[in-house]
């Protein structure tokens, strides 16, 4: 038979694998991205995903400023809003509800456009606008294309770089144009549309400058 004190000593691994294992963290849970419909009840914000009945209350941690920018959209007119969040879906003690949206993302919020029913949608990877002049810019794994009032479509094949702090840049030199985008993670409001996108964009086309806002498309989850 063992010592007590060579049996305490044989065991104290056994305590200590018990311990780790006790203190190793939850997973977090998953976040999902969703379009829908965004409108006011009660003073809160309810959401609707697209082709869905259920009607989610969003949660707000203080990393968006939602609560401020859907209220200004919300007192232009009547109507619900489209948004492209992402979140975590949860329970939720509201009376009627059908769960809730705590936020960690909000990808845009808008009034005006197609909404849910924007074609192309899910093959997208950005898109970028600007106004004065006016400007929009949409990408896909294809290539990028350029919308400008008066001009034809300037279709280009682009090369995308990664740079610091999440921002990135597209650019082509073909077909005897210089183009840059140059997207970084920055709140952006549309001044003519009100529309409010997770990204400030600034386009470079042959050594023209013009600002804008942009954000992702839904084939791209960053």
């Amino acid at each position: 038979m063992l010592p007590a004190r060579s049996l305490l000593f044989a065991l104290l691994p056994l305590f200590a694998g018990c311990q780790m294992f006790a203190t190793q963290p939850e997973p977090a849970a998953p976040t999902l991205r969703l379009q829908g419909e965004l409108s006011a009840s009660n003073g809160a914000l309810q959401f609707r995903p697209c082709g869905e009945q259920r009607r989610l209350s969003i949660g707000n941690d203080g990393n968006s400023d939602i609560m401020r920018e859907a209220a200004l959209l919300l007192a232009d007119g009547p109507g619900p809003l489209f948004a492209d969040l992402r979140g975590q879906l949860a329970a939720s003690s509201a009376e009627g509800g059908d769960g809730k949206l705590q936020l960690s993302e909000v990808y845009r919020i808008q009034r005006e456009g197609p909404g849910c029913d924007e074609p192309g949608f899910n093959r997208l990877l950005l898109r970028a606008s600007g106004n004065e002049p006016d400007w929009s810019l949409s990408v896909t794994g294809k290539g990028l294309a350029l919308f400008r009032p008066g001009q034809p479509v300037l279709a280009l094949p682009y090369l995308e770089e990664a740079l610091p702090d999440g921002r990135y840049s597209l650019s082509s030199e073909a077909n005897g144009q210089r183009l840059e985008l140059w997207v970084a993670p920055q709140r952006c409001t549309d001044s003519m549309s009100g529309t409010v996108q997770h990204l400030s964009a600034e386009l470079r086309l042959n050594g023209q400058v013009q600002r804008g806002c942009a954000s992702i498309g839904g084939a791209r989850s960053r």
